[in-house]
C-alpha cells in the first residue's frame, strides 16, 4: 500500500514543475487525495459493500471536485492534475501512468446494466482539460486525447485525437506520452507541435519567407557586382560592357517589381 502510496506522489513530482517537495503533495493535491480515497471505495466496491463504497465515492466528490465510481479501476501512477470536474465511469479503466486533466469526461453511451459502457485508456495516456471519452472502446497506450475533444472510436497506440468530433492523428514516429525514464517527452496538455495544423502552416509560411529573403539577398549580390562592373567599363564602351549594364537595368527593374 505504502509502496504505491510513493510511486503516487513521485508521479505528481515528475509531472507536475509546480510540486515542490512531497509533503506539499500529501496535502495540497485533491487529484492525490482522490484517487486514495478511490482504492478505498473501490475495494468496498468490490467486496460487496457497495453502498459504503458509493458514499466514500459521494464524499471524494464533496472534498476534490473529482467524482470517481468505485467500479473503476485504476492502475498505479495515475495523476489527476488539478481536474475539478472529473467524472470517471463504473466501467472505465484507468492504465498505469495516466493524466487525466480538468473537465474530462469518461463516460458511456449505452443504458444497458453489466455492459462494458466506459472506455479503457491504456498506459502513459494524456486525455487533456474538457475532453470526453464517449464509450466502451480502448484508447491505446502512449495516446493523447486534446482538449475539448470528443472522442466515439476507438484511438490507436500512439496517436493523437483533436476536434469534434474527434479526428486521428497517426503517431509519425511512435513516440509515447510517457513520463518514466523519459521525462523530456511527456507531453503536457497533450501538446506537440507535430499534432498541431496550425503550428505546422506558421512553420511552413515562416520557412517560406525565409527562402525568398534568401533569394532576394541573391539577387542584390548580383545587381552590386554588375552595378560596379558596368562602372569599371564606362569608359569602354564595348559590346561586352553594354551587355553587362543591360542585365543589370533588367534586374533592378525586376527587384522593384
Amino acid at each position: 500500500m505504502f509502496t504505491r502510496l510513493r510511486s503516487d506522489i513521485q508521479c505528481i513530482l515528475d509531472r507536475d514543475p509546480a510540486a515542490r517537495t512531497t509533503w506539499e503533495v500529501i496535502t495540497c493535491y485533491p487529484g492525490l487525495h482522490a484517487v486514495v480515497m478511490h482504492r478505498l471505495a473501490h475495494w468496498l466496491w468490490t467486496h460487496g459493500l457497495k453502498w459504503l463504497g458509493r458514499f466514500i465515492s459521494m464524499f471524494a466528490r464533496w472534498l476534490t471536485g473529482i467524482e470517481i465510481h468505485p467500479g473503476a479501476v485504476l492502475g498505479e501512477r495515475v495523476f489527476f492534475d488539478h481536474a475539478m470536474g472529473v467524472v470517471v465511469g463504473e466501467t472505465a479503466e484507468i492504465g498505469d501512468g495516466c493524466t487525466i486533466y480538468q473537465g474530462v469526461t469518461l463516460g458511456g453511451t449505452s443504458l444497458y446494466k453489466g455492459t462494458k459502457r466506459h472506455p479503457t485508456l491504456g498506459r502513459d495516456v494524456v486525455v487533456s482539460a474538457g475532453a470526453k471519452v464517449l464509450g466502451g472502446f480502448v484508447v491505446g497506450d502512449g495516446a493523447k486525447i486534446g482538449s475539448n475533444a470528443v472522442v466515439i472510436k476507438p484511438v490507436p497506440a500512439g496517436a493523437t485525437a483533436v476536434g469534434i468530433p474527434a479526428r486521428i492523428i497517426p503517431s509519425k514516429d511512435d513516440t509515447s506520452a510517457d513520463v518514466t525514464g523519459h521525462p523530456a517527452k511527456f507531453s503536457a496538455y497533450g501538446i506537440t507541435l507535430e499534432d498541431d495544423p496550425l503550428s505546422q502552416a506558421m512553420k511552413g509560411l515562416i520557412d517560406s519567407a525565409s527562402s525568398q529573403d534568401h533569394q532576394i539577398a541573391l539577387l542584390w549580390q548580383a545587381i552590386e557586382k554588375l552595378s560596379a562592373t558596368r562602372k569599371e567599363s564606362d569608359c569602354v564602351p564595348d559590346d561586352a560592357a553594354l551587355k553587362e549594364c543591360f542585365e543589370a537595368e533588367k534586374l533592378s527593374q525586376l527587384v522593384g517589381k
